[in-house]
C-alpha cells in the first residue's frame, strides 16, 4: 500500500481523462486551491450522496477558491452516465489503472462483511495553489462529508 500524504507533502502530479474523454491535469499554476477527491464507484448510493453534496457546494467552494476533481478507477463511460445522471458540474477522472489513487494513498486494503480486498480507500486530499497538501482525509463518510470538509477548511457560511 501507498504511503498516505499529510499535510506539507508535495502533492503527485496526474493527468486522466475525465467524462468527456479530455485531459485534465492538477494545475497549481492556476492559483487555486483543489480538492481532490477519491470515491469507489459511480452510481452507487454513497458516492451518489457524496458527489451530489460537491455538486450543490460547489458554487461556494469555487468562491472560496477551491475547485473540485473528482478521481474513481471508472472508465471514462461510467463517468459521462454518472455526471449525465446527477447534473454534476466539475470534472469526474477516470484512475482505471489505480495509479493516481496508489499515490494519492488513497488505494489499499479494505475490508466489508469479512472479506479482505485491494480497493480506493474514500479520500479527500486538498492540494494548495503551490502544489502541496494543507489537508488530507482518509476512510472519510460519504454523508456529511462536504459539509465536515467546509468546516476543516473554515469554510462555514
Amino acid at each position: 500500500m501507498a504511503e498516505r500524504l499529510v499535510t506539507g507533502d508535495k502533492a503527485p502530479a496526474f493527468t486522466l481523462q475525465d467524462s468527456h474523454g479530455k485531459e485534465v491535469s492538477l494545475d497549481p499554476a492556476s492559483g487555486r486551491s483543489t480538492i481532490v477527491y477519491f470515491y469507489p464507484a459511480a452510481s452507487t448510493p454513497g458516492c451518489t450522496k457524496e458527489a451530489c453534496d460537491f455538486r450543490d457546494s460547489l458554487a461556494s467552494l469555487q468562491a472560496s477558491g477551491y475547485d473540485v476533481l473528482g478521481i474513481s478507477p471508472d472508465p471514462v463511460g461510467k463517468l459521462a452516465k454518472f455526471a449525465a445522471n446527477e447534473a454534476l458540474t466539475f470534472p469526474l477522472l477516470s484512475d482505471e489503472d489505480h495509479a493516481v489513487a496508489e499515490a494519492y494513498g488513497a488505494w489499499g486494503e479494505k475490508k466489508n462483511y469479512g472479506k479482505t480486498y485491494q480497493g480506493l480507500i474514500r479520500s479527500t486530499i486538498v492540494v494548495d495553489p503551490d502544489g502541496t497538501v494543507s489537508l488530507a482525509q482518509y476512510n472519510v463518510r460519504a454523508t456529511g462529508h462536504v459539509a465536515k470538509l467546509r468546516r476543516d477548511l473554515n469554510l462555514d457560511a
